[in-house]
């Protein structure tokens, strides 16, 4: 291979890294590739998931206390030299035994046989593993509905972000054209320097409204797990979304289900953490029964030894009495079950109401869509009329710049109030669990 073929080929190398480098560095996603995005790699959602596994563990850490436990245990002593003095007749003298070192090896095994305690508590593991997934489920949908909202976002600051551009593109057309006209003295130097303010103005805002979109993009990158230096490109457009939540919500009234709502679903669970908490607290009042085996070994042995090698039995531990204490623990966890009974009343109240008014901002962010889509209309015709008659002369630059500044207020009024219905809609689906 030659010195130029080398190059070449090393230069065709160095290309293909850089490009997949940047391929990298830059995600292409629509609304459904974002939430799927977020739920493999968001943070938050991955701690979630991590307090599910902790959970399952738990449970598996309860079983286990039920099976069999086996230990082992290894001893040495040494008397230092002391002696055991017997005598069998107060006649003779008496006889001396020295203590020989002993080292001994046991072998022990426990079997738990009944425990209310631990029956309960296997049960209390297993909802709270089911409670950890709910809490998940819930983690998800939050999670989702912030990504669905931080897209929404950035949509709307692009979408402000190019009205205001195309803003600015005809003023300095029309700044254009009357400074022109002002070299000839058809007019004023004042109108003129009306729109160089106004341009100035609108730029101020076109520099506003990049730094919120730049805000935005990252607010993105944050919930989808992505590092700050990935470039984020959106193949949905504003209308395309709006057309999709127009949709749902013609089908969305009257199918709120308190029931499937996760907020509900987990008080129902709490609910039965306590009733399970009351016979946990009765179940103190039932004994233990434990069976156990002992093996012995010795490695030294003494002179005169009788125990056994092999031993098994039975331990009985019986609750007699605990000076109102088992009585008490038993009506706190009675009380924490009304307790729970009663925000879960509560709950279901306040999601019936909740899901009533967010429908009322739901109908009202739609009306308010449909004012502003004609209120803009009607800003853009009157700022086109306006625009022909100052390049006519018939009206002073202070009337363009006035007509100038309804058309950009109309124009960001339109983005607020299409934001307005997606953020309602979104609200509508976190309360009903659809955001998928």
């Amino acid at each position: 291979m030659t010195f130029k073929m080398k190059q070449s080929f090393t230069l065709i190398v160095l290309i293909l890294l850089v490009s997949a480098a940047a391929a990298q560095d830059r995600l292409v996603l629509d609304l459904r590739e974002a939430r799927k995005h977020a739920l493999e790699y968001n943070k938050t959602l991955k701690n979630s998931g991590l307090a599910t596994d902790l959970a399952r563990e738990k449970l598996k850490e309860t079983i286990a206390a039920g099976l069999p436990q086996i230990a082992g245990t290894m001893d040495y002593s040494n008397a230092m030299g002391a002696k055991i003095s017997i005598r069998f007749n107060p006649d003779m003298p008496a006889s001396e035994i020295p203590i020989r070192p002993q080292s001994n090896f046991n072998l022990q095994v426990n079997q738990l046989l009944f425990s209310g305690n631990y029956f309960v508590g296997i049960q209390l593991a297993r909802l709270g593993a089911d409670l950890s997934q709910k809490s998940y489920e819930k983690t998800e949908q939050e999670v989702l509905a912030q990504v669905t909202d931080a897209y929404h976002l950035v949509l709307m600051s692009g979408e402000l972000l190019v009205l205001l551009q195309k803003n600015m593109d005809n003023l300095k057309e029309m700044y254009e054209k009357t400074a022109a006209l002002e070299k000839v003295g058809i007019i004023e130097m004042t109108d003129v320097d009306m729109l160089s303010v106004q341009i100035s103005s609108l730029q101020n805002a076109i520099n506003s409204s990049e730094r919120q979109l730049e805000m935005a993009r990252n607010m993105l990158r944050l919930l989808v797990g992505v590092s700050a230096g990935t470039e984020i490109e959106l193949t949905e457009s504003l209308s395309q979304v709006l057309t999709r939540a127009n949709a749902r919500a013609m089908g969305a009234a009257g199918m709120f289900n308190v029931q499937q709502n996760l907020d509900f679903q987990l008080i129902q669970f709490q609910e039965k953490l306590m009733e399970k908490q009351i016979q946990m607290q009765q179940a103190n009042y039932l004994p233990t029964l434990v069976s156990f085996y002992t093996r012995t070994e010795k490695i030294l042995k003494p002179d005169f030894d009788m125990s056994p090698k092999n031993m098994i039995g039975l331990r009985l531990s019986i609750p007699v009495f605990s000076g109102g204490t088992r009585s008490s623990q038993v009506r706190q966890a009675r009380i924490d079950l009304e307790t729970t009974r009663n925000t879960k009343a509560l709950l279901m109240e306040q999601l019936e109401i909740q899901e009533k008014q967010l429908q009322f901002n739901l109908r009202n962010a739609m009306e308010t869509y449909t004012n502003q889509v004609k209120n803009l209309d009607v800003s853009r015709r009157v700022y086109n009329n306006l625009k022909l008659k100052f390049e006519h002369g018939l009206i002073s630059g202070l009337d363009l710049v006035n007509a100038d500044n309804n058309y950009v207020k109309a124009e960001t009024d339109y983005i607020s109030a299409v934001y307005q219905v997606l953020s309602a809609q979104n609200e509508l689906d976190k309360l009903y669990g659809q955001i998928k």
